[in-house]
């Protein structure tokens, strides 16, 4: 997703149309049309005006941002790269199937990731990526926690959403303490089953 179109995104999801986040960011009333061509590509923001946007948005500004691995190849390249600079830290394998969907509890020499087939896994074998960084590996199981929260129900697609763009100031360690930007809105369904 390029910068034009993430922003259009977050525009909306905020709930503002153009002319008025015209406005918001300082370019005037009859600035829509411009807005419009930020979104379509057709202009790009400075870098200025991209950081008044995502203030304005109540975003980080790297949510609005092109970024490298915008497509699989540029992303494949940043990791080829990142191994090149942290030889190690990558550790490609490949998942076994099962057909078990109760593992053993009991240790066993097995070292194979197992998956078995449901909604989430793909007809082929998936491969799997391990990341040998602490502070990574933290950031990928706070995501898989709201991730798991979303499919249970206990936190919104919007809140999932707010998360996301507004990481890492939303993180939360998995709800150990309190994000420096508050992202969770009070859910009265749960709410009301605590009482």
């Amino acid at each position: 997703m390029k910068t034009g179109e993430k922003l259009k995104c977050i525009r909306k999801f905020r709930g503002y149309n153009q002319p008025e986040f015209a406005v918001m960011v300082g370019l005037g009333e009859n600035a829509a049309p411009r807005i419009a061509q930020y979104e379509s590509g057709y202009r790009v923001p400075s870098p200025k005006l991209l950081k008044t946007m995502a203030e304005v948005l109540d975003c980080n500004p790297l949510a609005l941002m092109d970024v490298t691995g915008q497509n699989v190849e540029e992303l494949m390249m940043m990791f080829f790269w990142l191994e090149e600079e942290h030889p190690g830290m990558f550790h490609a394998f490949q998942m076994q199937r099962t057909e078990l969907t109760d593992y053993e509890s009991e240790a066993t020499d097995d070292a194979n990731i197992y998956y078995h087939d449901g909604d989430f896994w793909p007809a082929h074998e998936p491969c799997g990526l391990w990341i040998d960084n602490n502070l990574m590996n933290g950031f990928f199981q706070e995501w898989l926690y709201h991730q798991q929260e979303l499919k249970a129900g206990t936190i919104t697609r919007e809140e999932y959403f707010e998360w996301k763009i507004s990481w890492p100031y939303t993180c939360d360690e998995c709800g150990k303490w309190e994000p420096a930007k508050k992202w969770r809105k009070k859910n009265t369904a749960l709410d009301s089953e605590e009482s």
